[in-house]
């Protein structure tokens, strides 16, 4: 059987899957969502939704650095990968070890495709389509909800020492349009790095520290509500705005309570 990833990669598959390697944890929580939990045979350390995984199944390592003799030991029918979380040298190494099935998430869309992707994939087509109209519900019942006429601008750090925001071709500007706010830095490109003058920082209405990938803390809060009085400053949950695929399911709902 032959596939194609989000990369228009070729795939060959002699059967459907049955041994799964996951080094992605949004990606991961995807599978057990459609009900591939058991298939899974190797994951990675961050992929701790649901949190019994990182006991229940052989840690491989992490995103960027894996133990590949562990993955070849776990004789998987397919690894699956993403552009941005993981590495070329990685993938090169991988793809003597079983089939590589890449990723390239930028906004909804792509989301939709790889969750269909993987229906195929997997045989497992009707909990795809299931699960792409339960998020859409959602999506829907939140605009219904939410008429923004005007739409707050909100910088949105993911950064510390030095200081990063996430600006614009990212999933995470996606994920701040549909909850409803404006990305002060949608004019420049992917995660600059910048001072606290910046004058898009400036013109921000809210500022949003994420908790992942640096923890920011009350503390950061605080330090920030000082410098920015007349600014709204929260620390939001990093993986309703970065992480695609099944948790668009609880995106929505949390979104809610932003506004």
């Amino acid at each position: 059987m032959t596939y194609k990833d989000q990369l228009q990669r070729t795939i060959q598959l002699e059967s459907t899957p049955r041994r799964i390697v996951s080094l992605v944890p949004s990606q991961t929580e995807l599978l057990v969502d459609l009900g591939l939990e058991a298939r899974l045979v190797g994951v990675t350390k961050f992929c701790v939704h649901p949190k019994h995984l990182c006991i229940s199944k052989p840690v491989v390592g992490g995103t960027k650095r894996v133990h590949f003799d562990k993955i070849k030991a776990l004789n998987p029918d397919i690894i699956l990968c993403n552009k941005e979380e993981n590495t070329k040298e990685m993938i090169v190494e991988l793809e003597a070890i079983a089939p590589v099935h890449i990723s390239e998430i930028y906004n909804l869309e792509d989301t939709f495709s790889l969750i269909t992707m993987y229906g195929e994939l997997f045989s497992v087509a009707a909990s795809a389509e299931d699960l792409i109209a339960d998020i859409q519900v959602e999506r829907k019942a939140f605009q219904l909800q939410y008429q923004f006429k005007d739409q707050p601008k909100a910088t949105y750090f993911i950064w510390k020492k030095p200081w990063m925001v996430a600006a614009s071709d990212n999933f995470i500007d996606v994920m701040l349009n549909e909850a409803g706010f404006s990305n002060a830095f949608k004019h420049e490109g992917r995660y600059p790095e910048i001072d606290l003058e910046h004058p898009a920082l400036q013109a921000a209405d809210v500022i949003f520290l994420s908790s992942e990938p640096f923890p920011f803390k009350a503390s950061d809060v605080e330090a920030f509500q000082l410098k920015f009085p007349e600014k709204s400053v929260k620390i939001v949950d990093g993986e309703m705005f970065s992480w695609y695929g099944s948790r668009l399911l609880k995106a929505y709902t949390y979104f809610k309570s932003l506004h």
